[in-house]
């Protein structure tokens, strides 16, 4: 961890701390409403992180990780509903859930050679399953949702993340920070360019003795993991699971949005990309609700027009251009 400090510039270390120290004091200040958008942009921070841990050093495509967002949502909370065990216990049998079926995913997907947009098929393929899945079980609630009712006396349990909004603030902030601090020393690993020799060319690699297929399934275990902590993170903040909206599509390209506008394969593009994106949806949200607008797929249109632009304007991504603009780039 020292080394990647002493990597970063002192112009670089001045506004990270300056950032830390704003995001730490601002719920002092912050009304409700601005926290919750906070807290959604954590959210899509860390499993941005997740996603491109996977997509932006590995190279492999995923299109379904709303699956592992959703089965660690529901692990965790199916357990606290019926048994009362606690997420921080139900969150490793979440992490074992999904990392069991990327696992699955990987083993088919790597073993047999299917790669691209076949591989991003298998993986929508295995999202749909389970949410057809989970749309038919009656214990999960089936299409009717499953509720993790909120009582005032348990408020202050934030062992069982029962807590208001300064809870999943912090934890949010925490999980954000640690998944780019993962990142970080993964990236700067020997897996991490073990990762990126397989992702710019895999049969080179293959001629270097590197072992695509074992780094391509780490990284699998690693995204499929930190996402399912996410999900765990978001269901006990919603309080609420539903399988159309846990595992379906839409779902995942929320996730892979931040770091593809961000920038993929970067540190702090996913954390840049959930700054941009998050308050952009939450505002159209909050317009169409003001004007009692009703319009379907508009955020999902919204979303596209956003990501064309940027894509359009900054091919890289975001935080490339940002990071060249304010004299940020990491020494070697």
């Amino acid at each position: 961890m020292s080394d990647m400090w002493a990597a970063i510039p002192p112009r670089g270390r001045i506004v990270l701390a300056m950032l830390l120290a704003l995001l730490l004091v601002a719920p002092a200040v912050l009304d409700r409403y601005l926290m919750s958008v906070l807290i959604l942009i954590f959210y899509f921070a860390f499993v941005g992180q997740a996603w491109n841990i996977m997509m932006g050093y590995a190279g492999q495509l995923s299109l379904g990780h709303a699956l592992y967002a959703g089965l660690g949502g529901y692990v965790a909370a199916l357990l606290w509903f019926y048994f009362g065990i606690g997420p921080w216990i139900g969150v490793f049998a979440g992490v074992a859930v999904a990392a069991a079926f990327g696992a699955v995913i990987g083993w088919l997907g790597f073993r047999f050679g299917i790669q691209g947009v076949y591989f991003a098929l298998l993986t929508i393929a295995f999202a749909e399953f389970t949410r057809i899945a989970f749309d038919n079980m009656a214990f999960t609630g089936g299409p009717s949702g499953l509720f993790l009712l909120y009582d005032e006396h348990r408020a202050g349990e934030w062992w069982n993340l029962r807590g208001g909004p300064m809870l999943f603030y912090y934890l949010g902030l925490i999980l954000a920070a640690g998944g780019a601090l993962l990142t970080a020393w993964l990236s700067r690993s020997r897996l991490g360019y073990q990762w990126l020799a397989v992702r710019e060319d895999q049969e080179a690699a293959l001629s270097l003795g590197v072992g695509a297929f074992r780094a391509k399934m780490i990284a699998v275990l690693i995204s499929a993991s930190m996402t399912a902590i996410g999900g765990v993170f978001l269901a006990f903040y919603n309080n609420s699971l539903f399988p159309s909206q846990a595992f379906e599509i839409g779902r995942s390209i929320e996730i892979i949005l931040a770091p593809v506008i961000g920038g993929l394969g970067t540190i702090f593009g996913p954390i840049i990309g959930a700054f941009i994106l998050t308050p952009l949806g939450e505002t159209l949200i909050a317009l169409t609700a003001k004007f009692g607008l009703d319009l379907p797929g508009t955020k999902a249109v919204f979303y596209g027009l956003t990501l064309m632009i940027i894509i359009t304007l900054r091919p890289d991504g975001v935080w490339p251009w940002l990071k060249r603009l304010l004299g940020l780039e990491l020494k070697p």
